[in-house]
């Protein structure tokens, strides 16, 4: 609207009032356009003081008014971004007072923004180190960030939130320059309680056996190699043990995997219990233990070790109506400054217990250099015999395990293949057992085309249920899809079976497809163009899942069951299995969730919107008799 009359009332007010004109007003053209416009003026009066005229200007004034309109707008913006994340942001003046306080920042810290803005920040956070001690203001980085002027950061502090509550922050003080003068600060943080807890886990995670809680291999190889620098430098001897459970195989093949995961459990309590707080006992693998006794000698060490055999020799494993006795064959090595390897000092420690299996199991034997030939013979080729054995008896047999849609039920069937071997008395071995050895000693490429092999005459031999099938799931090494005659042999067996590629899905585990990373992108590129599907197995186990992904055009993730059979009480396996989920939807793959034990487990997936579950939960594994029911 025109302001004209507005100010035809000013100048009316001025005569009356004998004040001044200074006014903003608006002018509309003839055309519609709108000016904005200073008008200012004064009354003139006589000798008397009686007004005789009145004397102004107007002046132009739309292009300030257009740049003050513009900062209000960007002032509002602003605001509404400083409202709205969710880190918190406070600006302060040079004597510490709250000028500006988000509203993430007051919830974090418990206060009202009112209750901070005028209060004196440092007084508010109490800001001092991790640990709990305190620092003078003086030593504080918001306080060096305007001493000095200069950005600092911290991740390693902790702020005082209103009810006392400490909250480890992650934050960054930044100085506010007028001029070239620094005149406050701004100070940015976030509360990293989750993230810290997240981050101990994933730590633990990879330190440590998801199962026992014992250190894993990883770990254990660390200590030994620090143990072996302390004995080179400081002539400081160790003791190592390499322990094998003998009774392990019956346990699990007569009542399957989770009596197998509660022995192991159960047995590495007892063991531990036997030992030291010092003494480190750690899951190597499968069904073998490792022991360190630092700063011991052999005859230090050998009334602990024998302890430690005698335990597991009285230990009795209940499952259901059935008791099992185990027992233990250990290897003895002593670390000493003529130790180099940690390669070497396991090799021996792993001949010295096949020595101790050879001599009749449940013994401890304590290695020595004139043993190396012996014990590699008994040890390597006991394995070697017993896989070439099983291809040319045919004792490989393939097992298969359904995978269900979740929120899909009118998919086809989906099914992986397991491939498991027979022992000499006819019981199933798992593949836990004899993979190990077979990548040891360079058998997995062979196993691998056996199942391949196997599964493609499977499919082909009954086409009924092949035209049901939506997807056959099979798990390569990556022994194999390092091998460029592996992929060709792959497609030879589509061509000469003429299986459908689409229906094929080949697994990979996550730490398999990383240690190969090239090889694994070409293999899955070849692969595509026959349409064949891939899995990412146990995606989450490694510590660089998500940054490895984007090289790897996979179909499906198959989330580590070892976050799925805890979320529902566990949640940081929860928020990692949302996580999880959530970058294969970005990405367009498919999630499928391992170790579905039950249904709340089922449930709890069905609201992630996880699209895949597998696990006893859903289905045991059932026999392939070249069908697949």
């Amino acid at each position: 609207t025109d302001d004209r009359q507005f100010v035809k009332q000013q100048i009316v007010d001025c005569s009356k009032n004998f004040q001044k004109i200074n006014a903003e007003c608006r002018i509309v053209r003839p055309d519609g356009s709108i000016r904005w416009v200073m008008s200012g003026g004064d009354l003139l009066r006589d000798e008397l003081g009686k007004p005789i005229r009145m004397v102004g200007a107007i002046s132009d004034i739309t292009e300030r008014k257009n740049i003050e309109e513009a900062l209000k707008q960007s002032e509002a913006r602003w605001r509404l971004l400083l409202e709205s994340t969710e880190e918190g942001i406070i600006g302060i003046n040079t004597h510490f007072i709250c000028t500006f306080v988000n509203r993430a920042a007051a919830e974090i810290l418990g206060y009202h923004q009112e209750e901070m803005l005028g209060s004196n920040l440092l007084v508010l956070i109490c800001a001092c180190h991790e640990g709990g001690t305190p620092f003078i203001k003086e030593q504080s980085l918001i306080f060096l960030a305007m001493a000095q002027n200069h950005s600092y950061s911290t991740d390693d502090e902790v702020f005082w939130s209103k009810n006392g509550e400490a909250i480890p922050v992650q934050y960054s003080a930044n100085p506010i320059r007028e001029k070239d003068i620094v005149s406050g600060a701004v100070v940015v943080f976030r509360n990293t309680t989750e993230s810290r807890a997240m981050a101990k886990k994933m730590d633990h995670m990879a330190t440590h056996d998801m199962l026992t809680g014992l250190a894993n291999r990883y770990e254990f190889e660390r200590r030994l190699s620090q143990a072996l620098l302390t004995a080179q430098d400081d002539l400081i001897q160790h003791v190592l043990c390499y322990m094998d459970l003998d009774q392990f195989k019956l346990v699990n093949d007569t009542c399957g995997h989770v009596a197998g995961d509660e022995l192991l459990s159960q047995l590495a309590r007892v063991l531990k219990e036997k030992l030291a707080p010092e003494d480190m006992l750690a899951r190597l693998g499968g069904d073998e233990f490792g022991v360190l006794f630092e700063k011991h000698q052999i005859s230090q060490a050998m009334p602990k070790i024998e302890m430690l055999r005698k335990a597991a020799q009285n230990y009795r494993f209940v499952w259901e109506d059935k008791t099992f006795s185990v027992c233990i064959s250990i290897g003895v090595v002593n670390i000493t400054a003529k130790t180099r390897k940690v390669t070497e000092v396991l090799s021996a420690a792993d001949a010295a217990c096949y020595a101790a299996k050879d001599s009749g199991r449940n013994r401890v034997h304590i290695y020595h250099e004139e043993d190396t030939q012996m014990s590699k013979r008994h040890g390597e080729m006991q394995w070697a015999i017993s896989l070439h054995d099983t291809f040319e008896k045919e004792k490989f047999f393939l097992n298969y395990q359904k995978i269900v849609p979740i929120n899909n039920r009118k998919m086809g069937n989906l099914f992986e293949v397991l491939v498991r071997m027979r022992d000499k008395q006819g019981n199933s071995v798992l593949p836990g057992a004899f993979i190990p050895a077979a990548e040891r000693y360079n058998l997995m490429s062979s196993i691998d085309r056996w199942v391949v092999t196997t599964t493609f005459n499977c499919l082909q031999n009954n086409s009924r249920q092949f035209d049901k099938l939506e997807l056959c799931s099979i798990n390569l090494s990556g022994h194999s899809i390092s091998e460029e005659q592996f992929m060709l042999f792959v497609v030879d067996s589509i061509n000469k079976t003429g299986i459908s590629g689409n229906k094929i899905c080949f697994e990979l585990t996550e730490t398999t497809a990383v240690a190969n990373l090239n090889q694994a992108a070409i293999f899955i590129k070849e692969m595509k163009k026959f349409g064949c599907r891939f899995a990412l197995d146990d995606f989450g186990s490694g510590m660089s899942s998500f940054a490895y992904l984007k090289n790897l055009p996979v179909d499906y993730l198959k989330i580590d069951g070892n976050f799925v059979r805890d979320i529902v009480d566990d949640p940081v396996d929860l928020a990692m299995v949302k996580a999880i989920n959530q970058v294969g939807q970005v990405m367009g793959i498919k999630t499928i969730a391992e170790f579905v034990e039950n249904d709340r487990i089922f449930n709890k997936l069905s609201e992630i919107g996880v699209d895949f579950a597998q696990g006893y939960g859903i289905a045991m594994p059932q026999l392939m008799e070249y069908s697949a029911h």
